[in-house]
């Protein structure tokens, strides 16, 4: 395990990089003060240390026919290891959820889907009512997105972070 602290201008190339995962180098230098050799170097540490998940680019879900917004609410019947196992693999293989998290309080899961149309929303309901081991499942759905956010807010770093990574 090795160390890597952050300062100041590791956390401006976190946040300028979250707002444009294409930004060239030599933008993202002048933008960080800092020369382009640095610059890269920078980044090439944090990608190392396992700062980057990926690099994406965001489609507008009207413009690709995914209207619609469905947050579900899944109960298990049992929160073995083995049931929350399989739950959780078979979730994350349908290409509409998008995104499963394990709660706590009332409800196992909350999952968000991406569908067309209500039809579509059906099927899938169809897919999930079949599945072994689910007890309950409500849904809601989105009537206008009000916010909706990729960048993680970087705020809480002070100006020097010991930052512990694989």
């Amino acid at each position: 395990m090795s160390n890597l602290i952050l300062d100041k201008t590791d956390i401006e190339i976190l946040k300028e990089l979250q707002q444009d995962a294409g930004i060239s180098n030599l933008e993202l230098a002048d933008k960080v003060s800092l020369s382009a050799s640095p610059c890269s170097r920078r980044v090439k540490l944090l990608q190392e240390a396992g700062f980057f998940r990926g690099k994406v680019t965001l489609l507008d879900p009207k413009k690709v026919g995914l209207p619609v917004n469905v947050f579900i609410q899944i109960t298990l019947s049992r929160q073995k290891k083995n049931n929350l196992e399989k739950f959780e693999n078979k979730i994350s293989q349908w290409p509409q959820v998008m995104e499963c998290y394990l709660m706590t309080g009332d409800f196992d899961y909350l999952v968000r889907v991406a569908v067309p149309d209500l039809t579509s929303y059906q099927e899938l309901l169809e897919q999930l009512t079949e599945m072994e081991g689910i007890s309950h499942i409500k849904s809601s759905f989105s009537l206008k997105q009000i916010c909706y956010k990729t960048e993680l807010p970087l705020e809480h770093m002070s100006s020097h972070v010991n930052v512990k990574s694989l």
